[in-house]
């Protein structure tokens, strides 16, 4: 049995406290929001989604490297069952081919890992879950400090997890290519 993850990293989430409210919106105005607040700190969030379920595995971490990268492995290797081969979608970031990274996979043989091309880290589903968790928590929130940020992300997670739902694609593969030719087309100069 196999298991698909989509994993990456959110970095630098910021604590930002608002100064004021958020002013909702109302006929004829849209949602309202003050320019100035108070930073408190960052966090970064490693997440892995499973492409099958939807449901994520994610924890918070105060720094962005191999060493947290490495943690979070740990928690998704005591959380997957053992019966199951791992297969880890990534982006091509170093933390993710750091030697210490590529020693664990080595001692984890139940791990492969397949990289996305290098600029089409939108292809990593979990891309669009922290689109969606920017929109819904991140964004719209204001934040006491870095503990109430990642409180509030947690909680995020586990009600995600509640209902999940795995991400569909709208388009063919097809569809896909032929915009992506299309966009290299452009970018080349090419006019064949």
């Amino acid at each position: 049995m196999a298991l698909v993850l989509s994993v990456d990293e959110k970095s630098q989430i910021q604590a930002l406290e608002r100064t004021q409210r958020l002013l909702p919106m109302r006929l004829g105005y849209p949602e309202r929001r003050t320019h100035d607040y108070h930073r408190h700190g960052i966090a970064s969030l490693f997440a892995a989604l499973d492409v099958a379920s939807g449901e994520v595995i994610g924890k918070c971490y105060a720094r962005h490297r191999h060493q947290e990268f490495l943690k979070f492995l740990r928690l998704v290797d005591s959380q997957v069952p053992s019966e199951f081969d791992v297969h880890l979608v990534l982006d091509n970031y170093g933390t993710h081919k750091h030697p210490r990274v590529r020693r664990w996979m080595a001692r984890h043989p139940r791990y492969h890992t397949h990289f996305t091309p290098t600029g089409a880290s939108w292809l990593n589903q979990v891309e669009r879950w922290f689109a969606t968790l920017t929109q819904k928590q991140i964004r719209r929130g204001s934040f006491t400090s870095v503990r109430d940020l990642v409180l509030k992300i947690n909680r995020y997670v586990q009600l995600h997890n509640d209902n999940p739902r795995p991400f569909a694609w709208t388009k063919s593969a097809d569809e896909i290519f032929e915009t992506m030719y299309a966009m290299c087309k452009d970018i080349s100069g090419s006019r064949h």
